[in-house]
């Protein structure tokens, strides 16, 4: 095992004897993480910063569900992209509009890239163009495209069934090439 592993094992475990170094050691190796998976799904910096607090208090209180079958990072995103979801359709609900109205933009472009340049930009405006899919589109895409979930684990998020969750994707995936031309 890496020394990063039985770090991670060690702080998990003393986190769930309530000490709080080991909370803040955590905190400080996945925020930034748990921080952009809340942001891709919320859209609102500051949403996605309460929906990142709150789940890290979530993982701490419930640390005695942990089993370690999956790594602690995996099971941490998928409290935090639970609660993204449900911030994100509560808003929804309530008919606030996210600040994803104000578009991502290239500061300070001249039309003279670089090759890592020219990705950052093209992979920008794939970003711009998925926040104007419809809203199961866009949470769909990121967690299978930015995420990396499969079929099935997407499906268990978002409380659909196998089929509709690759029709959705097949869907999305087609939406979002006719916007991009």
């Amino acid at each position: 095992m890496s020394q990063t592993k039985l770090d991670t094992k060690a702080l998990i475990q003393k986190c769930s004897q309530g000490d709080q170094r080991a909370q803040m050691e955590i905190y400080n190796r996945y925020y930034k993480a748990m921080y952009n998976t809340a942001l891709r799904i919320v859209q609102d910096s500051f949403e996605a910063e309460d929906v990142m607090q709150e789940s890290f208090l979530n993982a701490f209180t419930k640390l005695d569900s942990f089993k370690g079958e999956v790594t602690f990072g995996a099971w941490l995103k998928r409290i935090v992209i639970n609660n993204s979801i449900y911030h994100y359709r509560k808003n929804q609900k309530k008919g606030e509009t996210p600040l994803n109205e104000v578009m991502y933009r290239v500061e300070d472009y001249d039309g003279v890239t670089s090759d890592h340049e020219f990705t950052n930009v093209q992979a920008q405006k794939v970003l711009e163009t998925m926040n104007l899919l419809k809203d199961s589109y866009k949470v769909s895409l990121t967690l299978h495209l930015i995420e990396g979930y499969d079929y099935e684990e997407i499906s268990e998020i978002m409380g659909i069934s196998y089929a509709n969750c690759r029709t959705i994707i097949s869907r999305a995936k087609e939406s979002l090439r006719k916007k991009m031309n």
